[in-house]
């Protein structure tokens, strides 16, 4: 004879309570959120608390645009407990995503810092690596250099066609064809326009490249050598439980991004003596070096990019290098001692020759092909460091395959939430809020797997 509680149809173990506990644990103010304080005159508006809880259901289940949350607010039973039955429209849920950036943000970094309060980071190392997420803009929208010059030569070869074509048909007064051929001459005039005036914005850019839709985004090669529109995400990952201890969003290859990323997770951790595995796209000795001078011990094994192979003579790999005497000895057992000190492309380089040895050396075809020139050997003056790295990944082969199945699978998990369609919004700002939401739905739902439901709630209230 009573109607139904609503309460009911929500268990004790379902994830939604797992949402309602943690955000009612957060000072909501102190995170950077706005209206938390309702003013005193006017209609108060939805609570930031309501608005949270809303969007992390929503990425959680995989539902990100605002209309669709919308229409969840009207049928789903889940929502109507969380949300206490309001029903915001999807003009107030797209605002507060857009409005409230730097509190979801904090958000996310505040779930990271319970999961460290709760032992979660102990004893692990952190593999980082990038990968590219689909832009709201077409490859068809975003211009380079060689591109415009290929519409322009396009539509100028065009312009002369059309005109030859009109000068053939005024000899022939029944033709009609020429009003056609006019309109278009005209629609191809007004377009090389165009064409003339993006040519000055792309070689006047930074980048040398616009992206007419979204500005932020740049066309990047994917993982099989694809050009795609997209941003490079970058994510540490703890090897222990596979949680997303640091992401951030950049516009460029992952080279010089390791001691970025690397701090971010000291910041999260608020601890120094971390240990970091990435792949080779990170190898950068400037880069490796100020990461080990933040207090990290890198991983990244080293590319070999000398073309001696192609060119038929002695890699640099067999002239193995003496430490205690700081020479090289060449395939010939000839010793190239220390000469000089060169600065090239901002690293101070020791330079091995031995111009006698190397003059009279019977295998020299094999080692240059230089006929005047000796053969040379270049090292950097902190090239110890990435021997002593080098040596811990040959004794520790399994660290490739332990970053591969460390950090690759919450790229592949998050990729299958967002869709083909990757993000919805526009612009590093709003993009690196949504994969703030993305990251937080991700470890929450680890955590959830990891704790268990009851079990994570009663850490978040302890």
């Amino acid at each position: 004879m009573f109607p139904e509680v609503i309460d009911n149809f929500v268990t004790e173990d379902n994830p939604v309570r797992v949402i309602d506990v943690f955000v009612d644990q957060l000072d909501l103010l102190s995170l950077g959120f706005e209206s938390v304080t309702a003013k005193q005159t006017g209609r108060p508006g939805y609570h930031p608390a309501t608005m949270l809880k809303l969007y992390i259901y929503g990425y959680l289940n995989r539902i990100q645009s605002s209309r669709r949350l919308e229409k969840e607010t009207h049928r789903n039973v889940e929502l109507m407990w969380l949300l206490e039955r309001l029903r915001p429209d999807f003009k107030t849920i797209a605002d507060f995503r857009k409005d409230n950036g730097k509190g979801i943000k904090n958000v996310c970094r505040k779930f990271v810092d319970l999961c460290r309060q709760i032992n979660m980071f102990d004893d692990s190392a952190f593999a980082i690596d990038g990968s590219k997420f689909k832009a709201v803009n077409n490859k068809a929208k975003n211009y380079t250099p060689s591109k415009v010059q290929f519409h322009i030569d396009h539509v100028e070869s065009s312009i002369q066609d059309y005109l030859s074509q009109m000068n053939t048909n005024d000899n022939d007064e029944k033709d009609t064809s020429s009003s056609v051929s006019a309109s278009k001459l005209a629609w191809y005039k007004q377009r090389l326009l165009e064409l003339k005036a993006l040519e000055k914005e792309v070689n006047e850019h930074p980048d040398k490249q616009v992206s007419q839709t979204d500005p932020d985004a740049r066309l990047m090669k994917t993982h099989h050598m694809e050009r795609q529109v997209c941003y490079n995400v970058q994510s540490a990952v703890d090897t222990k439980h596979h949680l997303i201890v640091a992401h951030d969003i950049v516009m460029t290859t992952d080279r010089g991004q390791l001691a970025v990323v690397a701090k971010q997770v000291q910041q999260a951790l608020d601890k120094k003596n971390i240990t970091v595995i990435a792949d080779k796209g990170y190898f950068s000795r400037t880069d490796i070096k100020a990461t080990q001078d933040l207090g990290v011990t890198a991983s990244i094994p080293q590319s070999d990019t000398s073309g001696s192979k192609k060119k038929g003579i002695f890699n640099k790999s067999l002239f193995k290098y003496d430490k205690h005497k700081d020479v090289y000895i060449c395939p010939a057992d000839e010793e190239l001692p220390h000469r000089r000190n060169v600065t090239d492309s901002g690293l101070e380089l020791k330079v091995y020759v031995n111009h006698i040895a190397c003059r009279d050396c019977a295998i020299r075809a094999k080692c240059t092909r230089s006929q005047n020139e000796p053969r040379k050997m270049k090292r950097w003056i902190y090239e110890d460091d990435i021997d002593v790295m080098q040596k811990r990944l040959d004794d520790n082969p399994s660290l490739s395959v332990l970053r591969k199945q460390t950090v690759e699978h919450p790229f592949g998990t998050i990729k299958m939430w967002m869709g083909a369609t990757h993000f919805l919004m526009k612009r590093k700002k709003n993009v690196s809020i949504e994969m703030s939401l993305h990251v937080l739905a991700y470890n929450l739902k680890r955590m959830m797997t990891i704790k268990g439901t009851i079990g994570l709630m009663e850490a978040m209230r302890q």
